[in-house]
């Protein structure tokens, strides 16, 4: 019985890691009004004041023309274009019928609530986004009570003065919305690599979806939201949620301030790009892996 792979409009993966850091802040500073192009969240912002009325003129439309009355110039007929031959397809002779579709449905967000590696991410990360999001604040509020000391010191500093401690401020800035995007891009690199191990292990060939779909004789699995009707017996979330929990309870997640990309390069494990060269390389027969070593495959 051959499994065909689970049919999925967008990566579960890429889906799931953007959940985690929704409400993290951007990897690159966002120019406000009355911040300058500030890193902030968005509490932080102060409320705008309150928009004065603005008198509205209802426009007056133009009555419509006839088109039969519009110039025949204006009115441009399609262009007369070459129409080449192309050859009729060749007669292709009769094949057998392929097996007859037995049909399961998948609720991938569900599993995600039955396991606890996805419990886990979000634990570890929604801590690491909630600590930036306060250094964020923080800074934040330091940076504008710097701000007003020197409005209110305005007086009695010569210019060059001014501009000295303007230009360290606009420094400080700068390196806060370097440092704070960067981190920002760690967690979410972060969330991807570990939401990448529950992707691989649900959907592998060799993965519990196929398994499970095996052991039900299964060759054709949809997401739940692509199916109006189905029968219990054909729903296996719960027993694809109950078994990634037991293959995979934990994921690794980089530790804290440790950049994905850097422990990419440092060999110690396997990458997103060894994954693309196996993918990229021509279909053989497969060897027998060594051992402890992760056989990935490329998601689409």
């Amino acid at each position: 019985m051959t499994f065909i792979s689970l049919m999925r409009p967008v990566s579960a993966g890429a889906l799931l890691a953007a959940t985690i850091l929704a409400s993290a802040p951007g990897a690159h500073a966002q120019a406000a009004g009355g911040n300058g192009g500030w890193f902030v969240p968005k509490a932080a912002h102060p409320e705008a004041p309150a928009a004065r009325p603005v008198q509205r003129r209802i426009p007056v439309s133009a009555p419509e023309e006839d088109e039969e009355s519009a110039p025949a110039e204006q009115q441009q007929a399609p262009p007369v274009l070459p129409l080449p031959p192309i050859p009729a397809p060749p007669t292709i002779a009769k094949a057998a019928p392929p097996p007859a579709a037995v049909i399961g449905v998948i609720n991938v967000q569900a599993v995600m609530q039955i396991s606890s590696a996805w419990q886990e991410i979000q634990q570890v990360l929604g801590a690491r986004r909630d600590r930036l999001a306060q250094a964020v604040q923080r800074e934040e509020a330091a940076w504008r009570g710097e701000q007003q000391k020197l409005q209110a010191q305005a007086r009695t500093l010569t210019s060059d003065q001014i501009q000295l401690r303007e230009r360290h401020l606009q420094e400080r800035r700068a390196k806060d919305q370097h440092d704070f995007g960067n981190q920002a891009r760690v967690i979410q690199e972060a969330a991807q690599v570990a939401m990448h191990q529950i992707e691989r292990e649900l959907e592998e060939p060799s993965g519990i979806i196929a398994a499970v779909a095996a052991a039900h004789n299964m060759n054709l699995i949809l997401h739940a939201e692509q199916v109006v009707l189905h029968v219990g017996g054909q729903d296996i979330t719960e027993e694809v949620g109950a078994q990634l929990n037991k293959t995979l309870p934990h994921v690794f997640i980089p530790d804290d301030g440790v950049d994905p990309e850097q422990l990419a390069r440092s060999g110690k494990m396997p990458t997103t790009a060894d994954e693309q060269r196996q993918v990229q390389a021509p279909q053989q027969e497969p060897t027998a892996s060594a051992p402890g070593e992760s056989v990935l495959r490329q998601h689409h």
